[in-house]
């Protein structure tokens, strides 16, 4: 069977900061003080008003799982090896959604609304820090 390299992320320049303080095991996403809300994904106007005042927050991560999905089937041939493999969206406890995969966990024992807790999985052949999730 065929080996395929897994495609990992390419920051560009607006999500640097998230990426870097990934690398140091931290969470860092934009707040926008005229929508007075935390925003993700990375992005250059705060959305709704539009308003360039976004800042770069730490936050802890922390949240509760909002959906999820055991792929039982590879969902690409990189993760082939990987299955099942836990596709989620997380809602942080500071708003924002992050799409993510949980490790660490049985599916059995997950259901929606759970707190879970951040996973950082390095990568240093790659430069890039992943963030996971695991029951908290």
């Amino acid at each position: 069977m065929a080996t395929f390299a897994k495609p990992m992320p390419i920051p560009t320049p607006t999500a640097q900061p998230f990426w870097d303080a990934l690398a140091q095991h931290t969470i860092r996403i934009q707040y926008s003080p005229s929508a007075d809300s935390y925003v993700f994904y990375p992005r250059v106007l705060a959305p709704g008003t539009l308003a360039d005042d976004l800042e770069w927050r730490n936050i802890s991560g922390a949240g509760s799982l909002y959906t999820f999905t055991v792929a039982y089937r590879p969902v690409a041939p990189h993760f082939a090896e990987e299955v099942p493999q836990i596709l989620a969206v997380v809602k942080w406890d500071e708003g924002p959604h992050f799409s993510t995969e949980i490790v660490n966990a049985d599916p059995a024992q997950l259901s929606v609304g759970m707190r879970v807790k951040p996973v950082f999985c390095d990568y240093p052949d790659d430069g890039v820090t992943m963030l996971r999730y695991e029951p908290a």
